[in-house]
């Protein structure tokens, strides 16, 4: 266990207290799920600085590292479709992004059982963060001064994360096309 994967199994810890945060029935406590949210979502770019810098890059943290954005993206996708920020045609916004992470990650793993590794693009590592954009604005639109625009911008920005998502989706199924057979047999 080296500093950044410890950073990362934090983000994972976070995406547990958001999710309870977020649907807490007695009082509201947005600020402390925007704080948790804005904290774990800085780990995703200071583990991987961290990692780089200080040459501790393993393949367990890399790993980690892709479930926890996965995690706290999908979980926080939940929680705000559960307690209503999301809804209605937007929550189709939320199904696309959630469908897209499960299709690739599963594609990864089985590319993985053939040793293809698939880097992150450029477009999926800047969808990762449109989309903990949207979700933070989204978290914090109900405490903001104007809370039906901040709400408006929040769903635009996830509607633009998703179109991203489904592009930067596509891009690695075209990308790895040619390794989808077994090598087996």
């Amino acid at each position: 266990m080296n500093l950044p994967t410890i950073l990362t199994s934090f983000r994972c810890l976070a995406v547990l207290a958001i999710a309870v945060v977020l649907v807490w029935p007695f009082g509201e406590h947005r600020v402390l799920a925007l704080i948790l949210f804005v904290v774990a979502a800085a780990t995703d770019w200071l583990d991987g600085y961290l990692a780089r810098a200080l040459n501790q890059i393993t393949s367990f943290g890399r790993m980690l590292d892709s479930i926890a954005d996965k995690m706290l993206v999908s979980v926080t996708l939940l929680m705000l479709c559960a307690e209503g920020s999301i809804t209605g045609l937007h929550a189709l916004a939320a199904a696309l992004i959630l469908t897209r992470e499960t299709a690739i990650a599963g594609l990864r793993e089985h590319l993985a059982s053939q040793e293809v590794v698939v880097p992150a693009s450029m477009l999926a590592k800047w969808k990762t963060t449109v989309q903990l954009v949207a979700l933070a604005v989204l978290i914090a639109a109900p405490i903001m001064p104007f809370p039906v625009i901040a709400k408006s911008a929040g769903l635009a920005i996830l509607w633009v994360a998703m179109v991203m998502t489904v592009v930067s989706g596509a891009q690695y199924v075209w990308g790895t096309r040619h390794n989808w057979g077994s090598h087996e047999g």
